[in-house]
């Protein structure tokens, strides 16, 4: 028997024929309602018979949802045909009680009311009024200006309902603030509509109908009515959290297919796109992140052993030793790296960061296909081509080798959104305190990404504007407004982390990148390295930066094809707002000064009125580009769709031929993976533990920075044991705190880097000597490691010299132990000669 079985009731009224359509409808659910339901079908037959000049001809459908007791033989006993039975075979829910008896209803409007009448018969006439004003439905509301309510439930179980409604409200019906009040009034035919195509047999119906008229764009007003508690209710305080669980598995089973594909789809690129690295994290390097993937594996080491202990997630001395590093001047990622902990300490931090530059990359795709889908087109193959260019373009893949802050952006796309939303000045309130969030969210993912991100907003809503005054003048009052309101949401929640980054503890000011940090125009046409089809890694590298800082490299292909769409699509201000997006962006992101290829003229270029203000000076002004992969693939989205409704077949192929011969080009080989460099035995055993006492520091040779970071993996992997001086990372420098990769260099930390880069050992005296004492001082160095390398004869060397005495081999490194008395002198200054040591 299908769920929506009945068994017809006995009596008068189970035989009556359908009969010619009434006024009005009344369904009232129950379930072993023995008690209440005489006295409520009195109240509404007794106020419908007095008010029938003002509803019409009525009837009283009574849903009966499989009752034990005397529910359905009380109805068949009453003897006015108006009032008619139906009844389930079994006690299915609420939901499927309504589902039957809306259903059988024959009137132009349909009342839906609770059996024990919480809300009085008579408030059908102010939500018979909402109706006559042009409403598909008006719903009795407890929580909207005008209400009133009698009595009321135990406090805690009030609030319980309150907290349980607010979810819903946010999660299923928006603008709706009281979804569960059961005294509805619906237009018939649309009630009958939205009912029949209900999946949901318990509470959940309620919200599920509310949306089948959101979605249909059928009006719903929200009225206040009297409303009291009754004694009896069934409604207990967690069928609130069954209503939600109701209805995700709604939404998971009502999905489009084609949206779970693309999913997917998105999750198998990046997969693959990390297959070197993906399968076993632990051991294999991804060499184009040079020390980066180091860093990012320290910094989710770090996040999570602050969550471990409760320390300070903002700081910590574990690296720069005895300074420390500012956290949050460092984009640690707090948003993941935070929840990621558990993670990070039941399987490592090269496991959590893998997992996480996975999923994110493939939340970030699937993200920007929603918004594309719901702003842009409809059609799903069309906004997955697009998805797909905003987040595989060949800037993404780049800085996926080592920059999670510039791959996991699943935040953008939803930040444009609600953007979008309070131009159209609906709830304005409610986007804006949703923007806060996102916002303050956003902040804790990577704070460079949102200025790029409003950036780009800033140069589409402006061309937007020019082209739709109207819109732009309609817009812009409740814009303003919700952007207030996102302000005053999110300074709360990032005042304190944000007054840490800039005067904290090792804050800095910025940090410079010189004025040649912009794209060259060649870069736009030209192919990044990892392009499957047409990779050229030495033409890339002469046009960027390094392997993680291609930002550009669209290829002449995707430009050309982009001027063509542009050119036929013109007449839509869309796209003439997204092809300025993308020529202010390619523009912007050549700097400074900008060369023309072939010659030595160089023009001012207009990032020089940016580049001297409040963050955006240490902004790399070639990352600018990446703001155009999202347009183009919103103007790639715009034409798929047109060729999807062209008739015409050949208009079809050449249209389809482009694009392929547009992307084809672009499709990213797999990052490129390593063995991991194995950590010695000295690191990976613990051997180094009673060389470094509390208080102290394991010293790595040379001090750890920026081009030679692998200490970092040591420590991760010595679960942070020890600290170390130096590191990578952004501290400050200098009196006016500048801001430096790495820590403030030190005498014997600089000459211990140039022999690493070099291969020769100064001459080392007496002076040296008493600097690098001083320099262990201050590190609270309790011992030397020197780790097989490059150059590793001249730093042992050199380290033999410095210190006074050779090192010991042992766990697969040379180690000096500082708390050993220095050799005699003259042995000191026969180790000073310039000897070469084996």
């Amino acid at each position: 028997m299908s769920d929506d079985a009945a068994v017809p009731a006995a009596g008068p009224s189970a035989a009556e024929p359908p009969g010619a359509p009434v006024a009005l409808s009344v369904v009232i659910p129950a379930y072993n309602e023995e008690r209440r339901l005489g006295p409520t079908l009195d109240a509404v037959a007794a106020y419908l018979d007095e008010n029938e000049a003002r509803f019409g001809a009525w009837e009283v459908v009574v849903a009966d949802d499989g009752s034990t007791d005397g529910t359905g033989a009380l109805v068949t006993a009453r003897h006015d045909r108006r009032i008619r039975l139906v009844a389930a075979d079994r006690n299915r829910g609420k939901g499927h009680a309504l589902r039957l008896g809306v259903l059988a209803t024959r009137g132009r409007r349909v009342l839906v009311t609770d059996a024990d009448l919480a809300t009085p018969i008579e408030e059908l006439d102010r939500l018979d009024e909402a109706i006559g004003e042009g409403e598909a439905a008006a719903i009795g509301s407890r929580a909207v200006p005008g209400a009133s309510i009698g009595s009321h439930q135990h406090r805690v179980r009030e609030l319980l309902g309150r907290a349980g409604n607010l979810l819903i409200r946010r999660v299923a019906v928006p603008g709706i603030r009281d979804t569960q009040c059961g005294f509805k009034l619906f237009d018939g035919d649309s009630a009958r509509s939205a009912f029949a195509a209900s999946r949901l047999n318990g509470w959940g119906i309620d919200v599920e109908v509310l949306q089948h008229f959101h979605r249909a764009g059928r009006p719903v007003a929200e009225v206040p009515v009297r409303w009291s508690h009754r004694s009896g209710s069934k409604v207990g305080p967690l069928d609130y959290g069954r209503v939600l669980a109701e209805l995700a598995r709604l939404k998971a089973r009502s999905a489009r297919p084609a949206d779970l594909l693309a999913g997917a789809a998105f999750l198998l690129m990046a997969v693959a796109l990390y297959s070197g690295r993906f399968f076993d994290p632990a051991h294999r390097y991804l060499p184009d992140s040079m020390q980066d993937q180091n860093q990012w594996e320290w910094f989710f080491a770090v996040a999570a052993d602050s969550v471990a202990h409760l320390h300070n997630p903002l700081f910590t001395d574990l690296q720069g030793f005895p300074d420390g590093v500012n956290l949050m001047a460092n984009t640690v990622m707090l948003g993941l790296s935070a929840p990621f902990a558990p993670v990070t300490l039941a399987f490592g931090p090269a496991v959590a960061l893998s997992l996480c530059m996975t999923l994110g990359l493939a939340a970030t795709a699937a993200t920007w296909y929603w918004l594309i889908v719901r702003r842009v087109v409809r059609h799903r193959g069309a906004a997955f081509t697009g998805a797909a260019l905003a987040a595989f373009a060949p800037p993404m893949v780049s800085h996926a080798n080592a920059h999670p802050n510039f791959v996991i952006l699943f935040v953008i796309p939803l930040i444009i959104d609600r953007v979008l939303r309070l131009g159209e000045g609906v709830r304005v309130r409610r986007d804006g305190i949703v923007l806060g969030l996102l916002t303050a969210y956003q902040v804790f993912l990577g704070e460079e990404p949102l200025l790029l991100a409003s950036l780009g907003l800033v140069l589409f809503a402006a061309a937007y504007a020019l082209v739709r005054r109207d819109v732009a003048k309609a817009a812009w009052r409740p814009l303003l407004r919700g952007l207030l309101i996102g302000a005053a949401v999110c300074l709360p929640l990032v005042a304190y982390p944000l007054y840490w980054q800039f005067a904290g503890a090792q804050s800095y000011g910025s940090v410079l990148h010189g004025d040649n940090a912009g794209n060259s125009p060649l870069a736009l046409l030209a192919f990044a390295e990892r392009s499957l089809f047409a990779g050229d890694a030495q033409r890339a590298g002469a046009l960027s930066l390094n392997p993680t800082e291609q930002n550009a490299f669209y290829g002449w292909p995707l430009l050309l094809l982009a001027l063509g769409i542009v050119v036929r699509l013109w007449e839509h201000a869309l796209v003439k707002a997204l092809a300025v997006t993308v020529a202010g962006a390619a523009v912007l992101s050549l700097g400074q000064k900008i060369r023309l290829p072939l010659t030595d003229r160089v023009y001012p270029g207009p990032w020089a009125l940016l580049a001297r203000l409040p963050l955006f000076e240490s902004v790399i002004e070639g990352r600018v580009a990446m703001i155009c992969a999202p347009a183009l693939g919103m103007l790639l989205a715009l034409a798929l769709a047109r060729l999807a409704k062209s008739r015409s077949p050949g208009t079809s192929y050449t249209g389809l031929l482009a694009v392929a011969l547009a992307l084809l080009p672009l499709v990213p080989a797999p990052l490129k993976a390593v063995d991991r460099v194995p950590v010695p035995e000295f690191i990976a055993a613990g051997m180094w533990k009673p060389y470094v006492h509390d208080g102290e520091t394991l010293v790595p040779v040379p001090v750890p920075d920026p081009g030679a970071a692998e200490a970092l993996h040591w420590q991760t992997v010595a679960h942070l044991g020890f600290k170390l001086p130096g590191g990578y990372f952004n501290g400050p420098w200098g009196p006016d705190r500048i801001g430096i990769y790495g820590a403030s260099p030190r005498n014997t930390s600089d000459l211990l880097r140039d022999v690493r880069y070099t291969g020769v050992v100064p001459a080392i005296d007496g002076d040296r000597r008493a600097q690098a004492r001083q320099d262990f001082a201050y590190w609270h160095a309790g011992v030397l490691v020197l780790a097989p390398q490059p150059n590793d004869g001249a730093l042992r060397t050199a380290v033999t010299r410095l210190v006074g005495r050779p090192g010991k081999w042992t766990g697969g490194v040379w180690v000096w132990d500082l708390h050993e008395r220095s050799l005699p002198a003259r042995t000191e200054q026969t180790l000073a000669a310039p000897t070469t040591l084996p």
